[in-house]
């Protein structure tokens, strides 16, 4: 069998698979999806939340949040907007921090040099933590 031979089979198997794709209905998928990693802790944000991700996981990592909320002993409050948003596994963590001993994430937020809202992180992560 030539080259040439072989990248005209090529080329008519891509043309058929090219045209069952166009021709079958696309399966929904996201059930599968979530349940597979729902033991890890993975679920999908709020349309809302999604429109603010991009705000939500700005953190620089500096710690003023940490020092203004007055948890320096506990410090988990600065990775609270860049890790934990991310490390989904970790939320369990994150939200026993956030729910512990009150933090004054509102004054956290106000220190914040990138502008951090931390509070909505924190319903954020109470939500995805809870289930």
């Amino acid at each position: 069998m030539s080259r040439a031979d072989s990248l005209v089979k090529l080329a008519f198997a891509y043309g058929v698979h090219l045209t069952r794709r166009r021709l079958t209905r696309p399966h929904a998928q996201l059930s599968k999806l979530l349940e597979t990693y729902a033991p890890d802790g993975i679920r999908p944000l709020l349309p809302e939340e999604r429109e603010r991700h991009p705000q939500l996981v700005g953190c620089i990592n500096c710690g003023l949040c940490a020092l203004a909320a007055g948890r320096v002993g506990k410090v988990r409050l600065p990775d609270l907007a860049s890790s934990y948003m991310r490390l989904y596994a970790r939320l369990g963590s994150a939200a026993s921090d956030v729910d512990g001993d009150s933090p004054d994430l509102k004054a956290a937020a106000s220190a914040c040099p990138v502008g951090v809202p931390l509070d909505e992180v924190a319903a954020i992560v109470r939500r995805l933590a809870a289930g």
